[in-house]
Formats: structure tokens, C-alpha cells, sequence
């Protein structure tokens, strides 16, 4: 297959030490992973990072280390700085000022998920070197809203709300420059009716900010399960790798973002297994990290 789909993985800061694993054995075993996939970026934020969002990130490690990791094996890292109640007194910041001038170092370059327009001309006038991803955040489930973010010459790529993932009659019409724009959220759990996503991320905006507010409590009857991918691939807007290799592929579409900062390393396997390893050698795979006694993978 001469099209591929280009990941975008969970965890850049949370899933170091499974990254550091999996990645090797992604390098010197290609032939155990599909030929018509590459990951595209890696993306998260650290732990008690003002300008983070969508979850609430437990990352801790050295951030020149993670670094160091994507830049050996060529892939885009990408800050999650969704925050969207950024206010301007925010905007010097330290710790998220040292990682945009750090990571605009990267030798692959890279990346800001973003969701605060202001946070967007703040970091555009100050380290040019970044691109922008439009936040999945920002809930645009109306198609007009997300196509006029998708002719937004700031953003390299829009992250649509998962439940536009099927509306085909409507993205086969995008010109083939939008279409590389997109990156479709493929494994969502949330329910697909659910009408509190902005208020469930506006929650973590305001803990990333460091205020005492209570957990958003999900009204969707099934929200206390927590997430399950056999609860995911059920999802109306669930893309599968059929879907991606059948469907999505051969209409134009390449990128495709997989959630899973806020879960364990253990679950953000199984993503890697199900979207990127052939089912013969996903095995070989699991021994090899399951074997290294220096990964806590559960």
C-alpha cells in the first residue's frame, strides 16, 4: 500500500520509560508492524504544567531526556498546552516558556496542541519555530465550525470532535490540502451522546491553573466503568484499522490521534498492539516488554 496513516501517540512525558521500550523494537523489527503505518508525533504535557489540558498530566520526567528519545528516533513531539482559560498574567510562565524554548531545539520539529487563541499569538511571536495543532478540545462538532478551523493558516492540523469521525459525505467534499490537515481522535470512550465535553475540559483547565474545584461528575450512565477500548470499539465514532485502511486511507485522510495520557502504561499498549503490530508478532512484542524488568507497566 503506497498511502500510510501517521499516529499521533499518547504520552510523551506520561509513557517515557514504555516508549523507550517500544521503540526500539519499532525500529529494529519493522517487519512485525504494519507497512502502511508511522508514527507521526508523540504528545503530552508534564505533571503541574499551567498550560495543560484535556487531562490532568502526570508526566515527571526530564524533559531533555524525552527529548533526547524523540529526536534519535525522528519523531515530532508535541506539547499539549490546551488550557482554555489561559489569561494573560499566565503567559510568562517558567516551566512552560523553558519547554517551548527547549523543544523548539527538536531536530524533528516540533509541535503545540493548543486550544487559547491567545496562548496561540503568545507563543507564535516567541518561539516561531513551533507548529500548532488545533485541540480536539475545543468540542467542534459542527462541521461548518471545524472546516473554518481548518482553513486557519495557523494550524497544521485540526482535531475535529470524534463524532464528525463518520460524517463521510461531508469530508470527502475537503480539498486535498484540508485533508491533511485533519487528525481524527480514533479511540474515544466518551459517550457519543455525551453534551458536558467543554465542561469536562474546562475542569482540568482550571486544575492545571491550580484551582481548588471538584472532579467533573460525567452524567452518562456508563462513565463509572472508566475507559475500556472493548467499550471504545463500540463508539459510533470508533475508527478501527479496517476503517482506517479501507475507508479513510483511500479517501485522503492520513492522520490519526490515539487518547490515552490519562490511563496506564499497560492500557497505552494495547492502542500500540491493536493500531500498529501485526496480530502474528503482537506476541513478540508484549515479551519484549513485559521481559524488561525496568518497565512497571501495570
Amino acid at each position: 500500500m503506497d498511502k500510510k496513516a501517521y499516529y499521533h501517540l499518547p504520552g510523551l512525558f506520561e509513557f517515557y520509560e514504555l516508549y523507550k521500550v517500544f521503540l526500539p523494537l519499532y525500529r529494529d523489527h519493522r517487519e512485525w508492524f504494519y507497512e502502511w503505518c508511522e508514527i507521526g508525533s508523540v504528545y503530552g504535557s508534564p505533571a503541574d504544567c499551567l498550560w495543560g489540558g484535556g487531562r490532568v498530566g502526570f508526566g515527571d520526567d526530564d524533559s531533555q531526556k524525552v527529548l533526547r528519545l524523540m529526536d534519535e528516533y525522528g519523531i515530532s513531539p508535541r506539547l499539549t498546552f490546551s488550557n482554555s482559560l489561559i489569561r494573560e498574567e499566565h503567559l510568562s510562565d517558567y516551566k512552560c516558556n523553558y519547554l517551548c524554548r527547549l523543544f523548539e531545539q527538536s531536530k524533528v520539529k516540533s509541535g503545540v496542541i493548543i486550544y487559547s487563541d491567545l496562548l496561540l499569538d503568545y507563543i507564535k511571536e516567541h518561539y516561531p519555530g513551533l507548529y500548532f495543532v488545533s485541540s480536539t478540545t475545543k468540542v467542534l462538532t459542527d462541521f461548518d465550525e471545524f472546516l473554518a478551523e481548518v482553513k486557519r493558516e495557523d494550524f497544521k492540523y485540526v482535531v475535529p470532535d470524534f463524532r464528525l469521525n463518520k460524517t463521510f459525505d461531508k469530508l470527502i467534499s475537503l480539498s486535498k490540502s484540508e485533508k491533511d490537515k485533519v487528525e481524527f481522535l480514533c479511540n474515544e470512550c466518551c459517550s457519543f451522546y455525551c453534551r458536558d465535553r467543554r465542561a469536562c475540559y474546562e475542569n482540568v483547565s482550571r486544575k492545571n491553573l491550580g484551582e481548588n474545584v471538584n472532579d467533573h461528575i460525567c452524567k452518562m450512565d456508563s462513565s463509572a466503568e472508566g475507559y475500556r477500548f472493548s467499550k471504545a470499539m463500540l463508539n459510533p465514532g470508533f475508527i478501527g484499522i479496517k476503517d482506517i485502511v479501507e475507508k479513510y486511507l483511500p479517501m485522503g485522510f492520513s492522520n490519526f490521534k490515539i487518547e490515552g495520557r490519562g490511563l496506564g502504561s499497560a492500557m497505552v499498549l494495547e492502542f500500540l498492539l491493536y493500531y500498529m503490530v501485526k496480530p502474528e508478532y503482537q506476541i513478540n512484542v508484549r515479551e519484549e516488554i513485559y521481559l524488561d524488568a525496568m518497565l512497571d507497566i501495570f
